[in-house]
């Protein structure tokens, strides 16, 4: 394969690949063929398993033009493999958005001969058109198309491909489209459908058994079977039917419920505007509707909004009239947004439409859209965008169904553990060969004993010993309302070190709180108050601009909008009523929301006064307010405002709430107290979200339908401070003990919201995310415009806290790149920030990733790009959302955990049914155990192949070997239970700072295994030796007597029949090293269970100490007592007494030997001393003579040792760590206050003061 010849597909996007072209050869297939046959099916197994391999041997190289077979690979870090196959498409034109009418006398050329690929499509094309032949191919629910253009496969995704001007939607896209150029569409974009296909049992079945271990264990039975060993073998087939059938049922059920979810209102019937010529809106009877079912949409299609609202089947983007809609699907917020028409004139419609730019006009798939507005005589229409999955719930649907693997290190580390057993059994097959061919062993024989050693030292049993720990911690879960989909995500959930949080619902409960308000009178601040509806209020301009300036709107009778305008508007106690139907099609057609207060509030003495009686209308006190336009809120300008009449006044008034800085800079200076900035920075402190208010009297001359036309810069300057609303977001009673909790074990948090930035920022400060003396860096990002490049503004909330010089900073390099409470700042990003950094600043990304703590407003793919930037510095990432919008981000973490059973259940591997974030603790507490319990099942499951494998290969030097029922036993009664019984041990109580290892492959464990391996091949060895040194020793024979012609050695001599044991398996060599053994996987066993400071001790695990206790009294029992029946059941010969006591003592030494070396060894010295003491660094370490006698000690022995092993100055392992250090080190990081980074900077780092 040639670099060359290499091209891209999706080039710069998330999913970019690799992709190659290859058509059949027929020598190769006749090749595979062949060797399918010669090897029994495994080469075509080993194809299934590498796709690439299954390409390149079946296929040769060819161009993307005339390519049969696609080769894919994606461009990220997992370079995965993908095979697809080329199809061929018949259309009247080659691009979906190609006019029939130009084609229609148009003679294209036919493409090259189908390939007899049969997915052509015989329907619609026009009698006087010849067809064009369309290569596509399909991959992950996404059509490729072939372009002779660019000679490369592209995908549509829908109406944003044609690059219109918002302007040229509604002048050329706003008729709809005819039924022939929909039904041409809809080869291109196909059924307007997000198809989750449930695969059929059997499917699911094959794909599970043609798992590399399920066909290791398949090997392993037949083998045994030709051995007559069929227990073992019976028992090894239960576990896997039993593994297989577990594993089926949980994957059909995630398939069912992402079914179910996605089929809900996914097919409606919709009404859609047919038309091959524009026609005008005031013409209704012009307009040809048709009710139609909405998997036939297309891009272009215009369809009608019904007044009672509907689940948007497609992204499409309104045209006329105003929606109201719920977006919680993909926001998580489930705060009504209000959608406006697209701009049809002026400079903003001169722009190109595009759905992440106009999202305030566009409505999205799987939306709910409660309820329409529309003048009379007028329909709510909208120009349908994107269908099937190029829709934004189609996306979310795509990376629910094909997620990015994630990568665990234990996972890695146990195949290439187990790649070294395949090691040692080669050597241990090519032994057996050798010596069976020497001493010659008949050709079966050998064959059949060569394989053998290869299922003794890769155990079959591994997989179902390995998984019950995960079940154990599994079940544990489910004890605490924590349901699992994903058991194998439990284990990367004892190494997270990093969580991310969605806020509303999930660290806070949902909305804001009105804490009071703070009125200004005379300059200057009164006190706060806590009720906004007193009386003595409800004429005030604070209580008119708090009842008026908002986005609230009534639905089926319900106030209805976001919490925080509920809140200001309920503190008021006034009433909101909305015009009608019929009042806006009889009146004006700006005919205003009115607001007023109760009827209780309107003094009675005005009702009553004969003065009042004899005023005219317009000079009674007025309570009634209609609102005459609005602005709504701008994030960009964190404002909005409202222009507004009183009943019976002849001019208007203006109020504006937002940011306390952005309105106190909009009021005139003397209206502003002195004060503001220390009353402002006390409420921040504290945690409350501050919102100003301010008001403006219009000039009377204004009229209603001259302030339509006016711009929001002229309505909002001058305005007159009314002073403060004091809000405050409450956070759940568990969330700030929980994150606490989190810090204290170097677990590192952070929020990711769709919220604003201003209450993330301040929810993060009163959970104790950020705490009161940390400083929060902005980082505001602007995209490149009108020849100026991208640019970074960084903005400090608040200043900086000055640290001392000589304070010491202690990095910690096993748990995390740094001590969190030494690093005095943090990074707040939106999602708009966060879009222009991915693309124009990717060097600055991972610094940022490294310290950002908050991410506001953030799409649900840019949490889900989040979660992967955090992985590709080596975090290990959780999740925990309640929203569908945290579904990509679910799934994309290590591990997620939803908190609602709704949506992101689906795509969330945990649901936990507290509604709170108690569970994260729970979760990783049992993660670790799992670890451990993983590490500790893994080591002992190594240990007992391989002490088997000794015991066999020295036994096999004298042509003999272990019985069918002494590898029964060892293998059922002591290896399962012991293998299912230690992983039983509960979780620790409390999160400690440190976590679990996360690999296999490191110097501890390697150590340990090592130094274990070693020391039961001596004491074998030393057994074997020394029984061959025996004075009464003799080649054992059905007549011999080594027990001093005892009663029961006479009978057990009389009980034999057979004269010859063609096996060999009855000798005092086999029955030493069968003793000996059965005690070494008992004290390994023990030894490798360990307790804290991540499970419970071994001893309250009483199934564990019941199953040691007891096969260690039967076993010695057996040893010193022979029971005639037992010895030959297990094919065991009589040894003298004095060999028995000989043998216990060995056992005893070893046992002593294996637990030095594990606890004295490995646990203290190598542990504490060697690997721990490069995990700290101290970058100003204290003078040495601060050292006591004792720890100058420790240190000495510490970097001696660290030199012996070759771990001095070692560098940190994980990305993150070396970004800490380097950072550590940067005078420019972070950017000082008020600056700005270019992205023309080759490093980015250049930075102008504003």
């Amino acid at each position: 394969m040639k670099t060359k010849e290499l091209t891209i597909i999706n080039q710069g996007l998330e999913d970019e690949m690799e992709v190659w072209g290859y058509r059949p050869c027929v020598w190769k297939m006749i090749l595979v063929g062949v060797g399918t046959v010669c090897s029994g099916g495994l080469l075509l197994l080993l194809l299934y398993w590498l796709p690439e391999w299954g390409v390149k041997g079946t296929c040769t190289h060819t161009s993307l033009r005339d390519a049969h077979t696609l080769l894919l690979r994606t461009t990220d870090e997992f370079k995965q493999w993908f095979r697809a196959k080329v199809h061929v498409m018949l259309a009247p034109a080659r691009k979906p958005f190609d006019s029939l009418d130009l084609l229609s006398t148009t003679q294209l050329p036919n493409a090259p001969g189908d390939y007899g690929i049969s997915a052509v499509n015989h329907e619609h094309h026009g009698k006087c058109r010849q067809p064009v032949q369309i290569l596509y191919f399909t991959h992950h629910s996404t059509k490729y198309y072939w372009n002779d253009m660019i000679q490369n496969f592209e995908f549509y995704k829908g109406l944003e491909d044609m690059k219109v001007s918002c302007a040229s939607i509604h002048s050329d896209h706003s008729s709809g489209l005819s039924k022939t150029l929909q039904d041409y569409r809809r080869l291109f974009f196909g059924e307007n459908e997000i198809a989750v296909r449930v695969p059929s049992v059997f499917k699911l079945l094959i794909k599970e058994v043609l798992n590399p271990f399920y066909i290791f264990q398949l090997f392993s039975v037949i083998l045994w079977s030709a051995e007559d060993y069929y227990y073992y073998a019976t028992a090894i087939v239960f576990m896997s039917v039993i593994s297989i059938a577990t594993s089926l049922y949980t994957i059909k059920k995630q398939y069912v419920m992402l079914h179910d979810m996605v089929a809900t209102h996914s097919v409606v019937r919709v009404s859609v505007c047919r038309g091959n010529k524009g026609r005008f809106y005031s013409l209704v009877l012009a307009i040809e509707i048709e009710q139609a079912m909405s998997t036939d949409l297309v891009p272009g299609d215009v369809i009608i909004i019904p007044a009672n609202g509907m689940v948007m089947p497609c992204d499409a983007v309104l045209i006329h009239g105003t929606c109201i809609v719920n977006e919680s699907m993909l926001t998580g917020e489930s705060v009504p947004v209000t959608k406006t028409s697209l701009p049809s004139s002026g400079e903003d419609a001169a722009w190109s439409y595009n759905t992440d730019e106009h999202k305030r006009h566009t409505l999205f798939c799987g939306t709910h859209v409660i309820q329409t507005r529309f003048y009379a005589g007028e329909l709510v229409e909208a120009v349908v965008v994107r269908t099937g999955f190029s829709t934004e719930k189609g996306q979310l649907v795509v990376s629910i169904l094909h997620p990015k693997p994630t990568d665990f290190k234990l996972y890695r580390d146990a195949y290439l553990f187990l790649l070294c057993l395949v090691g040692v059994a080669g050597i241990g097959f090519i032994y057996t060969i050798v010596l069976s061919i020497m001493n010659k062993v008949p050709a079966k024989t050998i064959i059949i004993e060569s394989l053998d050693i290869i299922t003794i030292t890769v155990p079959p049993a591994l997989p179902a010993a390995m998984t019950a720990g995960i079940v154990y911690a599994q079940r544990r879960l489910k004890r605490v309302g924590i349901f699992c989909i994903s058991p194998q995500r439990i284990n990367m959930c004892g190494q997270l070190n990093l969580v991310c949080f969605d806020k509303t619902g999930t660290l806070t409960e949902d909305g804001l709180d009105l804490w009071g308000v703070q009125k200004v009178e005379d300059g200057s601040f009164s006190p706060p108050e806590a009720d906004a509806a007193e009386d003595s209020l409800v004429n005030s301009a604070f209580v008119a601009c708090m009842a008026t300036c908002h986005s609230l709107t009534k639905i089926e009778g319900e106030l209805s909008g976001d919490p925080l305008d509920l809140k200001m508007f309920s503190a008021t106690g006034w009433i909101l009523e909305e015009p009608t139907e019929e009042e806006t099609a009889l009146h004006n057609p700006i005919m205003p929301t009115v607001v007023r207060p109760p009827k209780q509030y309107v003094p009675e003495a005005n009702q009553n006064n004969s003065l009042t009686q004899n005023m005219e209308l317009h000079q009674l006190p007025s309570f009634e307010i209609g609102i005459v336009r609005q602005f709504p809120f701008s994030s960009t300008l964190q404002r909005m405002s409202v222009v507004v009449r009183r009943l019976g006044e002849k001019h208007m008034d203006a109020y504006l709430k937002g940011a306390p800085e952005v309105v106190a800079s909009l009021c005139k200076q003397h209206t502003v107290p002195q004060s503001f900035t220390e009353t402002l920075e006390t409420y921040t402190k504290q945690g409350f979200r501050v919102i100003a208010l301010a008001h403006r009297q219009l000039e009377s001359k204004l009229s209603w339908h001259k302030v339509q036309s006016l711009s929001r810069d002229l309505i909002e300057t001058n305005m007159e401070f009314l002073g403060l609303i004091i809000m405050q977001n409450k956070i759940k009673e568990e969330t700030a003990g929980v994150l606490q909790e989190l810090r204290q074990a170097n677990i590192r948090t952070l929020m990711v919201t769709g919220d604003n930035m201003l209450t993330a920022i301040s929810v993060a400060r009163d959970c104790g995310m950020i705490r009161a003396h940390e400083r929060v860096i902005i980082a505001e990002a602007a995209p490149p415009k009108d020849f100026h490049p991208a640019s970074i503004t960084w903005h400090y909330t608040e200043n900086p806290v000055q640290t001392k010089d000589n304070q010491s900073v202690e990095i910690n390099l096993q748990d995390g790149a740094y001590e969190q409470q030494e690093q005095s700042y943090h990074f707040a990003v939106t999602g708009r920030a966060f879009a222009v950094i991915t693309e124009h600043f990717p060097q600055l990304l991972q610094k940022l990733a490294l310290r950002a703590t908050v991410f506001a407003r953030m799409a649900p793919d840019q949490k889900t790009q989040l979660v992967e930037a955090l992985q590709s510095i080596d975090y290990t990432v959780g999740m925990c959302g309640d929203g569908a919008n945290d579904c990509g981000a679910l799934k994309r973490a290590h591990s997620g955990i939803s908190l609602s059973e709704l949506e992101a259940s689906v795509a969330s591997p945990f649901t936990s049914t507290t509604a709170n974030i108690s569970c994260v603790p729970n979760l990783i507490r049992e993660g670790r155990a799992a670890l451990i319990t993983s590490f500790c099942v893994f080591k002992f499951m190594a240990l007992y192949s391989i002490i088997q494998y000794l015991s066999v290969t020295l036994l096999y030097s004298i042509l003999s070997n272990l019985g069918d029922f002494q590898f029964l036993f060892i293998d059922i009664a002591i290896i399962l239970i012991i293998a299912f019984t230690m992983s039983l041990n509960p979780a620790w109580k409390e999160l400690v700072w440190r976590r679990p290892p996360s690999s296999l492959i490191s110097g501890p464990l390697l150590f340990s295994v090592l130094t274990q391996i070693i020391t039961c091949l001596l004491f074998q060895v030393l057994a074997f030796l020394l029984v061959r040194q025996q004075s009464w020793y003799e080649t054992w024979t059905p007549q011999s007597d080594a027990c001093n012609a005892s009663r029961s050695s006479a009978s057990h001599g009389l009980n034999v029949t057979s004269p010859h044991d063609h096996k060999n398996i009855k000798n005092y060599e086999n029955t030493t090293l069968f003793y000996v053994s059965s005690f070494q996987y008992l004290a390994v066993a023990i030894i490798f269970s360990k307790g804290k400071p991540f499970r419970q001790p071994s001893y309250r695990n009483w199934p564990f100490m019941l199953s040691c206790i007891g096969l260690y009294t039967f076993i010695l029992f057996i040893m010193l007592y022979p029971v005639s029946a037992i010895d030959n059941f297990l094919e065991i010969v009589c040894v003298p007494h004095d060999w028995r006591i000989t043998l216990v003592i060995i056992v005893i030494v070893n046992a002593a030997v294996s637990f030095i070396l594990e606890i004295l060894i490995v646990d203290i010295v190598m542990r504490r001393l060697v690997f721990r003491s490069n995990q700290g660094l101290n970058l100003r370490s204290e003078p040495p003579s601060t050292d006591t006698p004792q720890e100058a000690n420790q240190r000495w022995a510490s970097s001696f040792l660290s030199w012996l092993f070759c771990q001095t100055n070692k560098p940190p392992r994980v990305l993150y760590m070396h970004l800490a250090l380097e950072l550590q080190d940067n005078a420019d990081w972070p950017p000082r206050p008020s600056t700005v980074t270019y992205a023309s900077d080759p490093q980015s780092r250049i930075s102008a003061p504003l």
